[in-house]
């Protein structure tokens, strides 16, 4: 079972980059990152996932090493509209006949609570 850590906090300047970094060393093959967010009084958002390659959406980036035992969530303009926690979570998913992500595990079995922007 792969557990994440994260900072509890992180400052950032609006209209600059906001790395928020995860740490996940027991990985294993077939665990996907995810990474959700959740603004205050509001349910969670999906912002990106990835399993080896680094991906790119409207919302942010995500950056995965080589060894894949870390990873970094990049907000390239960060706004005061973007503060929220941040969770990093790694949960093994498969693919469905419709070619959608399908979690095996709910995003609430978080391990750890990140950033607050």
């Amino acid at each position: 079972d792969a557990k994440t850590t994260q900072p509890t906090s992180m400052d950032c300047a609006e209209g600059r980059a906001a790395n928020l970094p995860c740490n996940h060393s027991t990985i294993s093959g077939n665990e996907y990152v995810y990474w959700y967010r959740q603004i205050h009084s509001q349910g969670p958002q999906y912002i990106i996932h990835g399993l080896k390659n680094n991906e790119t959406n409207e919302m942010a980036s995500l950056i995965i090493t080589e060894d894949r035992k870390s990873s970094t969530l990049i907000l390239p303009h960060a706004t005061l509209r973007d503060t929220a926690v941040y969770y990093c979570i790694v949960r093994v998913a498969h693919w469905d006949s419709w070619g959608c992500t399908c979690a095996i595990s709910p995003w609430w079995q978080v391990r750890r609570r990140v950033a607050f922007i």
